[in-house]
């Protein structure tokens, strides 16, 4: 039985609002307890993610959804800054690049950060929330 403190939070970093919108329904319906914010672009997400450091490092996420190619500040941009300012120094969040592109070279380059845990692409839908998140927390 998972009490309260099983809920698992989920930042969502991507400009796409209709792609958001149909991600939060999907994972709500793959997970009970979540939690989910959602940002539409890397600085917001950077800004969001460094108050939450400053003030409760233990709420940071666990899981950090990212999308690659967004306005202002993109997923690599956003990794490079994460990374830079240390904002997770005990590993709590999981990073995820969720994306369209199905370039070799981006999934690469997402498999050469140390802290992007894998490569998904979109669409999303629940099986695949279900299997992401199955690996993360093996029952």
């Amino acid at each position: 039985m998972m009490t309260n403190s099983g809920t698992v939070s989920i930042l969502l970093v991507d400009d796409d609002e209709i792609n958001n919108f149909i991600s939060i329904k999907l994972i709500k319906k793959a997970l009970l307890n979540t939690e989910i914010m959602a940002c539409l672009h890397g600085k917001y997400a950077i800004d969001l993610l460094m108050e939450i450091q400053r003030e409760d490092p233990s709420k940071l996420p666990d899981y950090i959804l990212l999308d690659i190619n967004m306005p202002i500040m993109n997923g690599w941009e956003f990794l490079d800054e994460y990374t830079r300012l240390n904002i997770d120094p005990l590993g709590k969040c999981k990073v995820y690049i969720i994306s369209s592109s199905v370039f070799s070279n981006d999934i690469n380059k997402a498999r050469s950060y140390p802290i992007v845990k894998d490569f998904v692409s979109k669409p999303l839908n629940v099986d695949k929330i279900k299997e992401l998140f199955a690996v993360a927390n093996p029952a």
